[in-house]
């Protein structure tokens, strides 16, 4: 009986994740033998046959020249170019690949880093239970943090947004406008910057 309900669990995870465009991460071979069964079904990706999962970014970080007017440890999330730079002085920045929000949930501004959270729990906003609800999808009202959870290893809570720079298992959304607004990047590259971050971080979204 517990075999059986972990594959139910590792099901619905896996559907709603398809459903939503959200990340899915899946530790466990079993559950990866699901997701490889599910996108060979034909899930509407260009190549989704080969895409397997993995915690490296397709967009290799690096560390590049900023000259810009945002002082050192300064988030800088460009969703047009669809990268992200965190600033270390001197002329410096660490430049990310991420995902972004897909067309109708962009939005640009600056705030802070209110909080931080290792294998975070998620807790999907009002607003998308009830556009989910309209489709005939209902999200749960939370689910914990681990492998099986949509935000990733990590995630960076926005001000009081809804918002969350978090992590994913899903390389090919890097670089992709695919998310419901919030900032996605491959799980290493957020473990990464998480780990130079601390809670009041200026972070700095712009079109």
């Amino acid at each position: 009986m517990r075999q059986i309900g972990f594959r139910l669990a590792a099901v619905f995870a896996a559907v709603m994740t398809l459903s939503l465009g959200l990340p899915l991460a899946v530790a466990p071979a079993e559950a990866e033998t699901f997701w490889q069964r599910v996108i060979r079904g034909g899930h509407d990706r260009p190549g989704a046959g080969t895409q397997r999962m993995s915690n490296q970014s397709p967009i290799p970080r690096q560390t590049v020249r900023y000259d810009g007017p945002h002082g050192p440890n300064t988030i800088i999330v460009d969703t047009s170019e669809r990268r992200l730079y965190y600033t270390l002085g001197n002329g410096r920045a660490i430049k990310y690949g991420v995902g972004v929000g897909r067309d109708g949930f962009t939005w640009a501004g600056s705030n802070r880093i209110t909080r931080k959270a290792e294998w975070p729990g998620w807790t999907p906003p009002p607003q998308m239970i009830r556009r989910e609800a309209a489709k005939g999808r209902k999200l749960p009202a939370y689910m914990p943090g681990g492998p099986n959870n949509p935000l990733g290893a990590r995630a960076l809570y926005i001000g009081s947004t809804m918002y969350r720079i978090h992590g994913t298992n899903q390389p090919w959304t890097i670089g992709q406008a695919m998310s419901s607004g919030c900032i996605r990047m491959a799980n290493d590259d957020v473990v990464h910057l998480y780990s130079q971050v601390n809670v009041g971080t200026r972070v700095v979204v712009r079109h």
